[in-house]
Formats: C-alpha cells, sequence, structure tokens
C-alpha cells in the first residue's frame, strides 16, 4: 500500500503517534467530522453511506478519499440538475 492510500487513522495509527488525517484514505466517521467542520453543515456517517450505496467512490479498503468524493458530488449534482431530479441541501 502507499503511503498515500494508507489508512487515515485507526488504532495502529494511534499506537504509532500518528494522528494526521489523510485526505486520500479516511474512515467514513473520520470524513463526515472533516466535512461538518469545513462545510459547516453537518454531515454525519449515514449521509456518507448513502451516497456510497449511490455510487460514490471509495478505495479499496473501504475508506474515503476526500477529492475523489468532492468530484462524485459536483458530478452526482450536474446530472441532478441536468435531469431535473431533487438536489442536496
Amino acid at each position: 500500500m502507499t503511503p498515500e492510500h494508507a489508512p487515515s487513522s485507526g488504532p495502529a495509527a494511534a499506537a504509532q503517534g500518528m494522528s494526521r488525517l489523510n485526505p486520500a484514505a479516511m474512515a467514513v466517521p473520520d470524513a463526515a467530522r472533516v466535512l461538518t467542520r469545513l462545510g459547516g453543515k453537518p454531515v454525519t456517517d449515514g449521509m456518507l453511506e448513502a451516497d456510497i450505496d449511490a455510487g460514490a467512490p471509495t478505495n479499496a479498503d473501504g475508506s474515503v478519499n476526500l477529492v475523489h468524493y468532492a468530484a462524485w458530488l459536483v458530478k452526482d449534482m450536474a446530472t441532478r440538475s441536468a435531469t431535473g431530479g431533487a438536489g442536496g441541501d
């Protein structure tokens, strides 16, 4: 596993004193917490899991790459807008 795809947190990381989050490989709870803090609106684990179930990309280990997730959200919003579907918010 390359460093950019290494998990961002968890018991092993804590045991090694690594507390930095990796935006290319975040556990769903960590991603939800970061998105809530940066976005100003609550983002729950359940919301991210629903997006993953709807096709949002994940890494092979189930972690979330925030850049890929953001790109998926933009594409999803554009598709909904073009088809007249309901959007987020």
